[in-house]
């Protein structure tokens, strides 16, 4: 079976989006939402992750609503790069 996040995927991911190499908490990220929407685009039945799609999402919302009122710009940046709607 595949592992899901190979080791030389994640470090490549933490350089892009993370401050550092072990930053894992940015909500720049979006692999792990991505990967999931497209689980659940194949598996409609699957109600867990459905459910811990929509709590990634919800955690992303919050942390993007405290960085529009600390730092807009980098809000700005972020919705743009990731093609979010607001």
């Amino acid at each position: 079976m595949a592992e899901y996040l190979q080791p030389e995927k994640k470090q490549e991911i933490f350089a892009k989006y993370g401050k550092s190499n072990k930053d894992t908490g940015s909500p720049e990220s979006p692999y792990r939402i991505a990967h999931l929407t497209e689980h659940v685009k194949k598996n409609k039945k699957d109600v867990v992750t459905r459910r811990s799609l929509l709590r990634l999402v919800s955690k992303r919302r919050q942390l993007l609503n405290y960085l529009q009122k600390v730092d807009i710009e980098r809000y700005r940046a972020i919705v743009k790069e990731l093609g979010l709607r607001r």
